[in-house]
């Protein structure tokens, strides 16, 4: 079976979907292919804290309406240094933008109702896929279908977001990227429970047992993370075990706060900075997770997805439209501009909150103390993690 569209997707994730949601506004056909099913998309538990930017995004592709009903608005966050917080006015340092706490699981599920409403623009289930013939000006995906049918599909470019263990980038010819990465000696260890938030926002907090993160996903559910090994089994942290360090990391002063409840969900998070470059190889562009890697202390990951969508949504309408290459060469060196911006703020941020082990020397420790001690008592230190945590501009 031969098809052909404009714009062939490797990748369900959000910047699959989003990048495919916004073309079709523009009027450019696409067709997003996944290997996962549409369950196992909607189902993965990731990241919930969207930029002023990324929301814009998601109100130019349609998709917006829930995550405004149901999204929790949040104008600060909180920091705590061993049990000491203090409150960061997000909003009244950037100008007015804030955040808006929605699960990347949602985002998911209102990008695929509307995909799904453009008949042959989704397929879930997509086996074998192998991106071909992006060095030349007749790209193609092959791939086999749920019913186990041998599939082509021909296009104009390929976007690959099919993320770090995707076949986009690994298709790519040996030497065409330059990759750097870091992988940082320890993790998170997750929980997903039916509780009341600590506070109102976000608390980020410091102890020397570990950094530990009380964030929320709505009124009643809760996402709160502990430092870990990287090596830790889930299995050896019961419940009762989880909320004891939670309690411990959060402080005296609020222990009271924190409401134990069901948990619905247990996992851990390796913590990488990766970066893959250029973004792009001939007709095959690379977006989201599949092109760079962040730790989630800076709450960038699926935001840097956007950006990455907003770029080359741009490049490639000014190419349908008649532009020329100049915007589609220009893709990656914009989006990389953004990219490494944002890699810097979540190093920083990783490096300040976390505890490094016996294997940091006592200077390291030092100095990571005295710049989050800094960071707290400086009106200018404070504005700048405003104005990366609201987001750079696109």
């Amino acid at each position: 079976m031969r098809e052909r569209t404009q714009v062939a997707i490797i990748g369900a994730g959000p910047a699959g979907l989003l990048l495919g949601q916004l073309l079709h506004k523009h009027g450019i056909a696409s067709m997003i292919l996944e290997r996962r099913s549409r369950a196992y998309c909607e189902g993965r538990i990731r990241a919930g804290v969207l930029e002023q930017g990324t929301v814009d995004l998601l109100d130019e592709a349609g998709v917006a309406d829930r995550l405004h009903r149901e999204g929790l608005v949040h104008g600060g966050i909180h920091i705590s240094l061993d049990g000491h917080r203090v409150h960061v006015d997000l909003a009244g340092r950037a100008g007015g933008r804030h955040v808006t706490v929605y699960g990347q699981t949602e985002v998911v599920k209102d990008l695929i109702r509307a995909r799904l409403d453009v008949p042959g623009a989704l397929h879930f289930e997509a086996d074998e896929v192998m991106p071909q013939g992006f060095e030349g000006s007749a790209p193609f995906v092959t791939w086999r279908d749920a019913e186990g049918r041998s599939r082509r599909l021909d296009c104009d470019v390929i976007a690959g977001c099919d993320g770090f263990h995707g076949v986009a980038r690994q298709s790519l010819p040996e030497g065409a990227l330059t990759t750097h990465e870091r992988v940082y000696p320890f993790a998170w260890l997750g929980i997903l429970a039916e509780a009341p938030p600590v506070m109102d926002e976000l608390i980020y907090a410091r102890h020397a047992r570990g950094f530990a993160l009380y964030s929320m996903r709505s009124p009643s559910i809760v996402r709160h993370y502990v430092q870990c090994a990287p090596d830790t089994d889930p299995a050896a942290w019961p419940d009762a075990r989880i909320w004891q360090e939670l309690r411990a990391r959060l402080g005296e002063a609020d222990d009271a706060r924190l409401t134990e409840g069901r948990v619905l969900e247990k996992g851990v998070t390796p913590m990488r900075s990766f970066v893959a470059e250029p973004l792009r190889h001939g007709r095959l562009f690379l977006a989201g997770d599949a092109a760079h890697i962040v730790p989630p202390t800076g709450a960038k990951g699926l935001n840097l997805a956007a950006g990455d969508v907003h770029y080359l949504t741009r490049a490639l309408v000014d190419w349908y439209g008649g532009g020329g290459e100049a915007a589609l060469g220009a893709y990656s060196a914009r989006a990389l501009a953004r990219v490494w911006k944002a890699q810097r703020f979540s190093w920083w941020m990783t490096a300040m909150l976390h505890d490094f082990g016996p294997a940091a020397s006592t200077f390291d420790a030092g100095l990571r103390r005295a710049e989050l001690e800094y960071l707290l008592s400086s009106e200018a230190a404070l504005t700048t993690l405003a104005e990366n945590y609201v987001g750079l501009p696109f």
